[in-house]
């Protein structure tokens, strides 16, 4: 016997559906005419070069990001702190994402960089983007309120709950480094959360997601901080619907991965890991060829002599 969809199935894939459209009709838009910068063309503001040295763009970040907020505030079975609290979470992240893709530098990377370039007096554009998607995770988490009975309860999900949107948001611009990697994370940790009480925050992002990720393994756009950011903090802001211990449990992962991540290579683990690595390669080109090296010139003593005249 066929079961028939429940209703919250139906609202998750309507979600879904909305979430795919909204992205792609945006990806068309921006690539279509890319927005330029300070008299810059828009194909310099938001081109850049992937690790194969070939050129991508950026847009793929502010089309999941302008799609996840449209499909999320249309999309059915969400009240309204929690739409808002999406809107806030998703776009503030985006925001502050972007700000750090077209104005950041190299100079400094990860939690320690950031510190370190803060202890010389630098304030870096990672550490506003740090500091601010703090302030987004803590304002998201507000909003969508808590169900404890006691002030104390209610005051200690806000803090956990934000401190997930934010840690989440920090951990997926981290798997953002080869094509479709940072969407699979996405869609392996987002679908068992469109199956519980979050679904009506996530299936609009995975919708975008899924719609884009085609862009992404085809190595012509990537998510950048931008998309990365925003699709991390609504996956955080999803599980900040589950219940206190599985809370916990969720934002121990993402302290721990998020910690690692300053010791730890994560591209290194995952290609030498192989069920990992199978997964990571799934859709992707095959690696580009390691050039053989040139043959070595013979030391002195091997080169024949030359010929007396």
């Amino acid at each position: 016997m066929t079961s028939i969809p429940t209703g919250t199935t139906l609202r998750a894939l309507a979600g879904a559906a909305l979430g795919a459209a909204a992205a792609r009709a945006a990806y068309t838009a921006l690539t279509r005419r890319p927005p330029g910068l300070d008299g810059r063309p828009g194909a310099e503001v938001w081109g850049r070069t992937n690790h194969r040295g070939e050129p991508v763009t950026l847009l793929e970040g502010p089309a999941f990001a302008a799609g996840a907020a449209v499909a999320g505030l249309l999309a059915p079975g969400a009240t309204g702190r929690v739409r808002a609290a999406a809107l806030l979470a998703g776009a503030g992240s985006g925001v502050l994402g972007g700000y750090d893709d077209l104005s950041g530098s190299a100079s400094s990377r990860g939690f320690k960089g950031h510190l370190k370039a803060l202890a010389r007096g630098e304030v870096t554009t990672g550490a506003v983007k740090l500091l601010g998607i703090g302030a987004v995770g803590l304002g998201a988490a507000a909003l969508a309120g808590s169900p404890a009975p006691t002030r104390a309860g209610r005051a200690f999900d806000v803090l956990l709950n934000g401190a997930l949107v934010a840690g989440s948001a920090n951990l997926m611009n981290l798997f953002d480094l080869r094509p479709g990697r940072a969407i699979k994370v996405g869609l392996i940790t987002g679908a068992p959360l469109a199956a519980t009480a979050g679904s009506a925050v996530v299936a609009a992002p995975l919708g975008a997601a899924v719609a884009l990720l085609p862009e992404d393994l085809g190595e012509r756009a990537m998510l950048g901080d931008t998309g990365a950011n925003a699709l991390g903090a609504l996956l955080g802001l999803a599980a900040a619907r589950l219940g206190r211990g599985p809370r916990l449990a969720a934002f121990a992962g993402v302290a721990g991965l998020n910690l690692a991540s300053e010791f730890v290579s994560f591209t290194k683990v995952i290609a030498s890991t192989p069920a990992l690595h199978r997964i990571d390669m799934l859709g992707r080109r095959a690696p580009a060829p390691v050039p053989a090296p040139a043959p070595a010139d013979p030391a002195p003593s091997d080169r024949p002599a030359p010929a007396s005249s």
